[in-house]
């Protein structure tokens, strides 16, 4: 009998060891548990980026715990294509249905709804010409584009890559995801954790090549202040925005249509209810639901592959190259405007709102501590914004 109690112990325990976690974890996923763990710390005790790099993070840990991913996400039929449409429907996780948003590209549009209620596009009305600057800035998506090519990404994959440059997150899951079926591969998790984390590093990534390309005279350049700019042109500038990229480039359309929309719910004064749910209910929720969902792709025998470490450095090329673009043009209208333009302000073109911007002027204070460049930073800034939707809308075309 005590015989018989030992192999009935000895079984249970058998079974309790195969059912765990411990029995199925692989060396990928300790390693992304570790980068989980990094994520965390750059979110919650550096602040890079916490309101969605924390949401990351928690995806990444949660798909990533041995046993987790049948649960969470879901399982698949012997032999079929690890895709989203082939788990089976009586197995489908919660990270599965959340994922449902990222999938039918749903959420990075109510991201630029937010976004666009948040955002004040007067520095942009009142200096028109910092539209130049924030188009100069996306000059690292398209050579990132060239080198992606060159390094052997197939062009969807290339340009879901390139888009980086542009330094939006929403922007860069949106072009993933839209490209996903023209590309064998896998890039959505390595491609938001790039675009996040280098808008996180934007002080660190931005500062060294703003002081080596402008000179320090130019940096203490003090330019005068905006003009007071209408609440009718407010109202007007994201109607005629629409109207004319709508007819330009209309694969730009769901991205900046809501960004324009959720800006004139904030001008029209009208709708401050709807404006107020935009910017605060909505942009939570969703925020929450998007960095999770990319978390959760990042699994790690699909995310420790040579191609992210392409896709790391791709990013930080192109990231560069779009601060350079701004800072070169801003050198080009300093000297056009016979020095009534500081180029700092062109790195802000970037469309990091409003991080670029600060940096900037943390830059022009370094020089002359009475230097203000916020709100003028904030033109090239919020053009980058517009910039990088039209960019992404010029890539989409391509196919």
């Amino acid at each position: 009998m005590t015989q018989n109690l030992l192999v009935g112990i000895g079984e249970m325990l058998k079974g309790l060891w195969e059912s765990s976690g411990l029995n199925a974890g692989t060396w990928q996923n300790y390693v992304m548990l570790l980068v989980s763990f990094l994520l965390f710390y750059l979110a919650i005790v550096k602040k890079f980026e916490p309101l969605l790099l924390l949401p990351i993070a928690f995806g990444v840990f949660l798909i990533n715990l041995p046993g987790a991913y049948d649960v969470l996400w879901g399982q698949y039929a012997e032999g079929a294509e690890h895709t989203y449409e082939n788990v089976l429907p009586e197995s489908r996780g919660l990270l599965w249905y959340l994922f449902y948003g990222v999938q039918n590209v749903i959420y990075p549009p109510l991201i630029f709804l937010g976004i666009g209620a948040m955002t004040d596009f007067g520095p942009l009305i009142a200096n028109p010409k910092s539209m130049l600057m924030g188009a100069a800035a996306q000059l690292g998506v398209f050579l990132a584009l060239i080198l992606a090519v060159i390094l052997g990404f197939d062009l969807a994959a290339a340009c879901s890559i390139a888009i980086i440059g542009g330094a939006d997150g929403p922007t860069a899951i949106y072009v993933t995801q839209m490209l996903a079926g023209k590309t064998p591969e896998d890039l959505l998790s390595a491609i938001a954790i790039a675009a996040y984390s280098y808008m996180a590093l934007i002080p660190f990534i931005q500062k060294p090549l703003m002081r080596w390309l402008v000179p320090k005279k130019e940096r203490a350049i003090k330019m005068q202040q905006l003009r007071k700019v209408s609440k009718l042109e407010k109202i007007i500038f994201p109607i005629v925005v629409t109207l004319v990229v709508g007819i330009l480039l209309p694969d730009a359309i769901p991205l900046l249509g809501m960004l324009m929309l959720g800006n004139l719910l904030k001008e029209s004064c009208v709708t401050e209810r709807l404006s107020s749910q935009a910017q605060n209910g909505l942009m939570n929720t969703i925020t929450i639901f998007l960095g999770v969902s990319v978390g959760c792709k990042a699994y790690g025998e699909v995310f420790l592959t040579f191609s992210t470490l392409k896709i790391v450095g791709l990013g930080l090329f192109a990231f560069a190259f779009g601060t350079i673009g701004g800072l070169l043009m801003g050198r080009i209208m300093c000297k056009l405007s016979h020095g009534k333009i500081n180029p700092l302000i062109g790195s802000a073109g970037v469309s990091a709102v409003p991080m670029a911007a600060r940096v900037s002027e943390d830059v022009g204070r370094e020089t002359d501590p009475s230097n203000h460049l916020l709100m003028h930073a904030m033109g090239p800034n919020v053009a980058g914004v517009i910039g990088s939707a039209i960019a992404a809308g010029f890539l989409l075309s391509l196919f």
